[in-house]
């Protein structure tokens, strides 16, 4: 008798057992296929990450140009009081910065120090917004022009125009502006400065990279 209540003892332990680890292996495959439901495919993924905008790849392509320059500048015509045109090379620094959201563009002569009293020091910030890349010209002029991107037809070509300016206008102001990527290490630049009555003077910057 004892060896008969023995034996259904362990008959309902190993029955237990049994149907615990069925249970187990149905509730992992359940938690599979839920997993694999509820999981988003990779094509889903890749659809639902929105492509960049014109203007995002415009900003991208602007950040590879970050680093320090040398060139000569052209002018056309001259401006009044010039001679003849600029003998010595420009230099510049681009760099991004406030988290990538902004680039900073500043042109000085090249081997000169950061003296605004005596030399030329004019800033140009690029950034994005409401779906538009800007640039705002901070100028030796004593104004601040703001031009926008053109939707890009060439990803190496970036032309800005003039939307509004802010400062006065005694002397004109910067009113367009394109950058040309030829290569990693050379890049051109042509402003166009709108002198008073509608005058304008393009400056065309050759630039090498020397850092």
């Amino acid at each position: 008798m004892k060896s008969l209540r023995f034996l259904l003892s362990a008959a309902l332990l190993l029955f237990s057992s049994l149907a615990f680890a069925q249970s187990d292996v149905h509730a992992h495959s359940d938690a599979q296929k839920l997993s694999a439901n509820s999981a988003p495919s990779q094509a889903q993924m890749s659809s639902e990450k929105a492509a960049p905008t014109a203007a995002q790849q415009s900003f991208t392509q602007m950040k590879t140009l970050a680093g320090s320059w040398e060139g000569r500048v052209t002018v056309d015509p001259l401006m009044p009081g010039m001679t003849e045109q600029p003998i010595k090379p420009l230099h510049l620094t681009m760099r991004v910065t406030s988290r990538g959201n902004t680039m900073v563009h500043e042109f000085q002569e090249a081997n000169t120090p950061l003296d605004p009293a005596k030399y030329d020091h004019p800033v140009t910030m690029f950034y994005l917004d409401n779906g538009q890349l800007n640039l705002v010209h901070y100028c030796d002029a004593g104004n601040r022009p703001h031009m926008t991107a053109r939707p890009m037809a060439d990803v190496n070509k970036i032309e800005f125009d003039f939307a509004d300016v802010s400062g006065g206008e005694k002397y004109g102001h910067m009113h367009h502006a394109v950058f040309t990527i030829i290569d990693a290490d050379h890049h051109t630049e042509d402003w166009t400065f709108m002198l008073p009555g509608d005058k304008p003077v393009h400056a065309h910057f050759d630039a090498h990279r020397v850092n």
